[in-house]
C-alpha cells in the first residue's frame, strides 16, 4: 500500500497508542487489585495462613550470603587491585602528558594522545570484563543461596502449616513476614 492510499482513519498517532496503552495498563492494574482483594478475602474466610519472605534481605543479611560475598571479593581482589594500578598509571601518564604537551611537537603530542586513548580503552575493556565476571560469579553463588532459601521456606511452610508464602511483594504487613525465620534457618 502506498502512502497516498492511506486514509486518515488508518493513521494512528503515537498519542493515541500511548492513551490506549495507559487505559489497558489501568484496566489490568484494577483487575489485579480486584483479584488480590478477592484472594485475600477468600483466604481470610477460610482461615488460611499467609507468609511473606523478603529475598533481598536474605541475599544481603543471611550468613551464607555474607560468606559468599566475602569469598567472591577475595577471588576478585587481585584483578581489582590490578585495575586500580592500571588506572593510577594512566592518571600519572595523563598528568605527565599535560605537563609536557606545550613543548611537544604536534606529531609527538598526537602520538601520546593515541597511546593514552589506547590505554584508557584497554582499561575500560578490562573493567567491563571484570564486572561481567564478577556479576556472573555472584549470580552463581546467589543462585545456590536462593535454592537453599527456597528449601528452608518449604520446610517452614510445612512445619507451620502455611497455605501461601509470597516473595517480594510491594507492601507487606510485618505480622506475616517470616524472613527472619528463613535467615535463621539458613544460618544453621
Amino acid at each position: 500500500m502506498s502512502v497516498k492510499n492511506i486514509s486518515n482513519a488508518q493513521i494512528v498517532t503515537a498519542a493515541q497508542v500511548h492513551a490506549r496503552n495507559r487505559r489497558l495498563f489501568w484496566l489490568l492494574s484494577v483487575g489485579v487489585l480486584i483479584l488480590g482483594v478477592l484472594f485475600s478475602a477468600m483466604a481470610q474466610a477460610q482461615g488460611s495462613k499467609i507468609g511473606f519472605v523478603n529475598t533481598e534481605r536474605i541475599l544481603r543479611d543471611s550468613i551464607p550470603a555474607k560468606a559468599a560475598q566475602t569469598k567472591i571479593e577475595a577471588e576478585f581482589k587481585k584483578r581489582e587491585d590490578e585495575l586500580q594500578r592500571l588506572a593510577t598509571n594512566l592518571r600519572t601518564l595523563a598528568q605527565k602528558f599535560e605537563k609536557d604537551a606545550p613543548v611537544l611537537s604536534e606529531s609527538d603530542r598526537n602520538k601520546r594522545q593515541r597511546e593514552l586513548a589506547n590505554i584508557d580503552a584497554d582499561i575500560q575493556r578490562k573493567r567491563r570484563e571484570f564486572q561481567e565476571d564478577f556479576n556472573r560469579r555472584r549470580n552463581e553463588e546467589f543462585a545456590t543461596i536462593v535454592e537453599k532459601a527456597n528449601a528452608a521456606i518449604k520446610r517452614i511452610a510445612d512445619q507451620e502449616n502455611y497455605d501461601v508464602i509470597l516473595q517480594d511483594a510491594v507492601t507487606v504487613n510485618p505480622r506475616i513476614d517470616i524472613t527472619d525465620k528463613v535467615i535463621q534457618a539458613l544460618g544453621k
